[in-house]
């Protein structure tokens, strides 16, 4: 059974919420991110990067002390405020092709930790350290993990009941998506909601290996405190079937020494590979893959199909051990420089200019993978191989603060 909390939330004055909330800090661009930072004193850009401009030259230690004090500023000016009762929060996201809705709550590191929670990617060390000082330096988490939970009928439908009622926020951002929370905190909602999850037998981690790791870890160091917030941690919990789930096409820098009729001549020992010349051709079936080399697609599709657990039928793990590692030298896919990853949701036309320019050698295009292979391999302890899903929906930073 899986356990939710309720919690209270930090999050932006009602007259403000259109100019505190952004996209993550990595998705600006110099230009986009400056402009927001020069023109807009309520971003919550400013608490997450102070002193942007220079930070290269500041420690972790430094940069997350400064992260702290900046959300103080916020929250002593009342650009952010507290909420004074625990609640649960229901959330859309709307945009020109897509709407997605979700429960945010605090989630049970005892879940996590029992496996209650599934996983189905590794983590780095080094990143879960540092985003576990992060926590512990500026004492707050504003990017919740990314849950999903199977269908369930009753619980849709109790959901676009709620959506009909007043909601607490309704914005639009300036990528054109539409925003609207409304807040739970009725003591019926509330244990009828817990009483869903609580006859869940797993929910899966979708986004946030690291994050959720961070929070176990910060837990394991600190659980002597007493203090009952690290207990939990802030997750938006999302239905199965409202996921989006994209690829991560690769990108490699050479051939490994081989000619390109080497090759192509090698590939066929596997893959029954067809020149589609100029054709923009992405896999639209799982077993098959897209190629660009030298000026042309190419259509890639597995001779024989492969048995065996998730993991040994993943595509992307059968183009790893068919084609990235015996032929292109590629050992670490997490950091061997000679790769490189773009998500799905960029057009195929990015990855014939990255290599028309001579930047990359060749173009890896994939099939998405399905909610149902992710949840086998996490039911299974298996791990993906790294950057195999984009998953949306993406959260909004500032918009609903989980204080630890």
């Amino acid at each position: 059974m899986a356990t939710i909390i309720p919690f209270k939330a930090v999050r932006p004055a009602k007259d403000k919420v259109g100019l505190v909330t952004s996209r993550s800090y990595d998705e600006y661009a110099p230009a986009e991110l400056a402009s927001q930072l020069d023109y807009n004193p309520y971003s919550f850009l400013h608490v997450l990067k102070p002193a942007y401009t220079n930070q290269q030259k500041m420690s972790a230690e430094k940069r997350f002390k400064a992260v702290a004090q900046k959300y103080r500023d916020f929250r002593d000016e009342e650009i952010l405020i507290g909420d004074k009762k625990p609640a649960f929060y229901l959330y859309e996201i709307q945009s020109r092709t897509s709407t997605f809705t979700g429960i945010i709550a605090a989630t049970s590191i005892e879940d996590y930790r029992n496996n209650v929670i599934k996983k189905h990617e590794d983590t780095l060390q080094y990143r879960v350290e540092l985003f576990k000082d992060y926590l512990h330096q500026t004492g707050f988490n504003t990017e919740p993990v990314l849950i999903t939970y199977p269908e369930k009928p009753e619980l849709q439908e109790w959901i676009d009941e709620r959506k009909q009622k007043r909601p607490m926020y309704l914005f639009t951002s300036l990528n054109r998506d539409r925003h609207t929370l409304w807040r739970i905190k009725d003591e019926a909602g509330i244990a009828w909601l817990q009483e869903q999850f609580s006859a869940m037998e797993s929910l899966y981690i979708a986004d946030g290996h690291h994050r959720s790791a961070s929070a176990n870890l910060l837990y394991e160091e600190d659980k002597d405190t007493g203090n009952e917030h690290l207990n939990y941690f802030m997750s938006f919990l999302i239905c199965e079937t409202n996921l989006k789930i994209y690829e991560y096409n690769r990108l490699i820098h050479d051939l490994n020494g081989l000619t390109k009729e080497a090759f192509l001549n090698a590939m066929e020992k596997d893959f029954s590979v067809e020149n589609k010349g100029q054709e923009l051709w992405k896999p639209d079936r799982k077993f098959s893959f897209g190629m660009y080399l030298d000026g042309d697609f190419y259509a890639l599709h597995l001779k024989n199909k492969p048995s065996g657990s998730a993991l040994d039928t993943l595509d992307a793990q059968l183009l790893y051990t068919k084609v990235l590692n015996p032929l292109l030298g590629i050992g670490d896919l997490r950091n061997d420089e000679r790769i490189d990853y773009i998500p799905g949701t960029k057009p195929v036309t990015i990855i014939k200019e990255l290599v028309d320019d001579g930047e990359f050698e060749i173009g890896f295009m994939l099939y998405p993978v399905a909610i149902d292979e992710i949840k086998e391999l996490a039911d299974n302890n298996l791990i993906m191989p790294p950057k195999s899903t984009y998953i949306e929906p993406k959260f909004r930073s500032g918009l609903v603060v989980y204080e630890i």
